[in-house]
């Protein structure tokens, strides 16, 4: 309990930074998540590869890599949460809008933003015990129970960084639904096939 409740005020300190540098913190969001983005494709490409090197391999050669499987589960969690932030931004994921769908204008938006703000401090929880997980992994320099003996931690530490930099994309939106005025969405271009129509909330 006393983690949390420091979390909550290192968090309402972050948000209120993040507010007062939007102009310099959307930018570099938006950056950053195209270049996470990029690394998150580069790396399916890499397991597709290595799962049909390793095929032909163990089939044609009878000589099967080692670690496959284990560096494939390893990697999984980075092409996971390095895209996790930019799918946000994008609003590429799932969500459940039938309960606000039956509210008034007003009451959507307030219920959206809401939502949003919960979303924060989920994430940011998410992060931070994650982030507590993955440098045990380092501090315990912990591998793979196979060769080659992979380190353990890049992937874990994946974890965190997906939390943190969703739960900025998060509050960015959440700033644009506060006054879309002062707060550009600071989205990628094609998030304007999902992007929230703000005129459904006047």
């Amino acid at each position: 309990m006393y983690e949390l409740a420091i979390l909550a005020v290192v968090v309402a300190v972050a948000m209120a930074a993040t507010a007062a540098a939007i102009r310099v913190v959307g930018p570099a969001l938006r950056i950053i998540e195209y270049v996470l983005l990029c690394g998150s494709i580069l790396t399916i490409l890499f397991i597709a590869f290595f799962v049909g090197a390793d095929v032909f391999m163990r089939y044609v050669f009878n000589s099967p890599i080692q670690g496959q499987l284990e560096l494939s589960e390893l990697l999984l969690p980075i092409i996971v949460f390095l895209a996790l932030s930019y799918t946000q931004a994008t609003h590429g994921n799932i969500g459940m809008d039938l309960v606000l769908d039956a509210l008034p204008p007003k009451g959507r938006r307030y219920a959206t933003m809401a939502g949003l703000l919960i979303s924060i401090f989920i994430c940011s929880v998410l992060a931070y015990f994650s982030a507590k997980n993955a440098l045990q992994l380092w501090r315990y320099d912990d591998v793979t129970m196979t060769p080659p003996y992979v380190k353990t931690w890049p992937s874990g530490a994946a974890i965190p960084l997906g939390f943190i930099l969703i739960s900025l994309r998060i509050f960015v939106q959440f700033l644009h639904m506060l006054d879309h005025q002062r707060f550009p969405p600071y989205e990628p271009v094609n998030a304007e096939l999902h992007r929230y129509d703000l005129h459904e909330y006047e």
